[in-house]
């Protein structure tokens, strides 16, 4: 049975994303910063039928938090199959440029990048003996650069200084990791869940929570043929998925 840690998990798009992979016979490990709301949400997993799972209290910006989610997850299995890195904050609104103080941005940036590259250093080890390891940086459209300053572009005037910043710092980061694991059977891609509607965005999303999660698991799942390190928005680009950065 394969393996997946979503970081993020107890509700939303990661939420969504651990019933798709588990529909698909994965074995979840529900990471969640307060483990009581990751509790709820493997129960009520487990009252929808599904049982190959467990939640784990993991703080992406606490190395520590890290560290135990780690050894806990090491004691249930030798290989991480998946790692899908959906744990992000929003920052709060507006962001303009010239009014967000720097540690706005370190703020956002602590969980949105630096929880990226602590979670994945830190479970490289267990996805390395998976045969087809996937990781998975839950991005947004929002944060591509041509896209942002493209005057066409459907949502050219709603600008924000401080999350796509930090959503574009991490789409670099997948660029990086996906290029030093080319030569592996490694799968690394950054994926859009689209404009969906959840608690982050106050429900204003014209999408649904589960269709975020059916696009952010179909690349966990990618074969050996799949693509990596490319970013992908399947609401942006409907045929391939394939968006510019």
């Amino acid at each position: 049975m394969k393996t997946a840690l979503i970081t993020g998990a107890n509700k939303g798009i990661g939420f969504e994303t651990a019933k798709q992979l588990l529909k698909n016979g994965y074995y979840v490990f529900i990471g969640s910063r307060n483990i009581e709301n990751g509790r709820s949400a493997a129960e009520q997993l487990r009252n929808e039928g599904w049982g190959q799972l467990e939640a784990v209290q993991l703080d992406v910006t606490d190395e520590a938090s890290i560290t135990e989610a780690r050894s806990s997850i090491e004691g249930k299995t030798a290989v991480l199959d998946v790692l899908i890195n959906n744990a992000g904050i929003n920052g709060g609104f507006p962001q303009a440029a010239l009014e967000a103080d720097a540690a706005a941005f370190h703020r956002v940036m602590d969980t949105n990048l630096y929880g990226v590259v602590r979670v994945t250093q830190a479970f490289m080890g267990l996805l390395e003996k998976s045969p087809q390891p996937r990781i998975v940086n839950v991005s947004s459209s929002g944060c591509s650069l041509t896209l942002q300053s493209d005057p066409g572009w459907k949502y050219y005037s709603h600008k924000a200084a401080v999350y796509p910043a930090s959503k574009a710092a991490m789409n670099m980061y997948t660029i990086n990791l996906a290029y030093e694991l080319q030569d592996t059977p490694f799968k690394v891609n950054a994926v859009c869940p689209g404009f969906v509607a959840t608690d982050f965005n106050g429900h204003r999303g014209t999408g649904t929570a589960e269709e975020g999660g059916i696009r952010i698991a179909k690349y966990a799942m990618i074969g050996e043929d799949g693509p990596t390190g490319k970013f992908i928005s399947e609401e942006h680009n409907p045929e391939t998925g394939e968006t510019p950065w």
